[in-house]
């Protein structure tokens, strides 16, 4: 204790800064899924592997590594961004902390404005009791809106767009199912499962539309 009292600038301060990384650490997860466009790709995935029906393949550790990775190559501008207008400055020791965060948000709020609805980001703005910003583009809401307020409708924005893209998977597989559970109850088969005959016909439908790459490249251009 005199020890802390006596060094407030040195021990104290430091213990600080290792609480706040600590905590900034196990924030991490959080601040990638709800940030970024990972809800998005994992979202996507996982309805389209229950609309196959393919139980757990490919498995969720395949599924949470191809959305990390397509979020590392959407979000590479952005974090290209951070590092060099923040990150830079901060090793060389060219700007502080507070400045750090400070410029290391502009980007990343500028991405989340892009791909934001105005009457979603209206709906936080009217919850928080901020005013909306006049007029309504990318670089007020960025620089106008807080981050507590441009996150949510963000990943409410995202959510949105996810499921949309899910229901989209979904169709042309229950259009299948329907077809195959017609044609088994008009040949009598009522207790052999639809699932069993249809899964080969979802599965020789997405690969003759090689539809993974389909629908990466789909879900990459949907975002601004």
């Amino acid at each position: 204790m005199p020890d802390a009292l006596i060094n407030v600038n040195g021990e104290s301060v430091q213990a600080l800064e290792i609480l706040f990384l600590t905590t900034m650490i196990t924030l991490l997860p959080s601040l990638v899924v709800m940030m970024t466009s990972f809800t998005r790709f994992i979202i996507s995935f996982s309805f389209l592997r229950t609309a196959m029906g393919t139980q757990q393949t490919p498995p969720n550790l395949v599924l949470v590594g191809m959305a990390l990775f397509l979020t590392l190559f959407t979000m590479s501008p952005v974090f290209s961004q951070i590092k060099t207008e923040a990150y830079d400055p901060y090793i060389a020791e060219e700007i502080d902390q507070e400045e750090f965060f400070r410029r290391a948000e502009v980007p990343l709020k500028d991405f989340m404005a892009r791909n934001t609805k105005v009457n979603t980001l209206e709906m936080y703005c009217d919850l928080a009791k901020v005013e909306m910003p006049d007029p309504v583009n990318t670089a007020t809401v960025a620089e106008q809106v807080p981050l507590r307020v441009l996150a949510p409708a963000f990943v409410t924005c995202e959510l949105q767009t996810a499921f949309t893209y899910g229901l989209l998977l979904y169709i042309p597989f229950m259009l299948i199912d329907i077809v195959v559970s017609c044609t088994l109850m008009s040949m009598g088969m009522i207790m052999l499962p639809p699932s069993m005959i249809s899964a080969p016909f979802k599965l020789l439908l997405f690969v003759s539309l090689n539809g993974w790459e389909l629908l990466f490249s789909t879900l990459v251009r949907t975002f601004n």
